[in-house]
């Protein structure tokens, strides 16, 4: 380990590629190698200050901001290797990022991934100041992903997302037939973590408000492919809200049926296929739209021909 004896704290201004990001988040980029644990106990006991003052950990720096980091500890072991991935870009200028990322891929490190979307880009491009996630995809899913290259961007996006000035349109392979052409799905929906640790979603009274709107494009006895728009932002919604309503997702591993996904060995159907919004700094239109994956159009000619 290293030696902290001689160690001073260091002193960072605020500029703005740092405007309106968590403490703890600018602590985490800023002291790769450092367990997360202890990032967050040097922030709980002061030794971490911003103009002299103690701040919590969500805590959103502004511009001039000082920032005190003490010295710590670094892992003595090496950080392991980013693997460049293969991630089409589908849109790109000065502020914005969009990819098309592929199912399988995390879009973080964490909980058992050691890298994801975010590292990988940020290896990739490192003379990038800024360059965060706008919003996320499940793993196992497909298609359309934001990220940011300015904070002021990444800011006001955030405020369009939580206003529904984003829309958001998902194509989704389901169990069944849908008795009608279109469904709004109201349920609101609870957040829990499991004994094992996993993140999961359940329908509760008590939970958050969410509303997915769905629309069948076309149907089989067994299977049906669905269009849906995302109205809230709820993690899982889209897969909670169809298994609750009897049409789980083919390939859904934590709310699909389980003997159909064995039986069909498929990945999880879901695809993120539209975006469209007005730019965040700029105002004009923007709208984007990925293609299914082959496996997903394989899939539908087969079992929707």
């Amino acid at each position: 380990m290293n030696d902290l004896s001689k160690a001073r704290a260091r002193w960072l201004e605020i500029g703005e590629e740092g405007e309106a990001q968590r403490i703890d988040n600018f602590l985490l980029r800023e002291l790769k190698g450092v367990p997360k644990s202890h990032v967050y106990r040097v922030l709980r006991s002061g030794e971490v200050r911003v103009n002299s003052g103690r701040v919590k950990p969500d805590y959103r720096l502004q511009v001039g901001d000082r920032v005190r980091i003490p010295p710590v500890r670094m892992a003595d072991r090496k950080p392991r290797a980013v693997r460049p991935l293969d991630l089409p870009v589908v849109f790109e200028d000065a502020s914005l990022l969009v990819i098309d990322k592929p199912s399988g891929i995390a879009v973080h490190g964490g909980s058992g991934v050691s890298f994801g979307v975010i590292e990988s880009l940020r290896a990739a491009r490192p003379q990038a100041k800024v360059l965060e996630l706008a919003h996320r995809l499940d793993r196992d899913t497909s298609g359309l992903l934001i990220l940011c290259k300015r904070r002021s961007a990444l800011v006001e996006l955030h405020r369009m997302l939580r206003e529904g000035e984003v829309r958001k349109i998902y194509l989704a392979v389901v169990k069944g037939a849908l008795a009608k052409k279109t469904l709004e799905l109201r349920e609101s929906l609870h957040k829990h973590v499991t004994a094992s640790g996993e993140r999961r979603v359940s329908v509760q009274a008590d939970g958050m408000s969410a509303l997915t709107r769905v629309t069948r494009l076309k149907s089989s006895g067994e299977f049906s492919l669905l269009q849906v728009e995302l109205m809230t932002g709820r993690t899982h919604q889209i897969r909670v809200h169809l298994a609750h309503a009897g049409h789980p997702v083919v390939g859904d591993d934590k709310y699909g049926d389980f003997a159909l996904n064995r039986a069909l060995k498929q990945r999880l159907l879901l695809h993120a296929a539209k975006l469209s919004f007005r730019h965040p700094l700029g105002g004009e239109p923007v709208k984007l739209e990925s293609p299914l994956p082959a496996e997903m159009k394989a899939f539908l000619e087969k079992m929707l021909p």
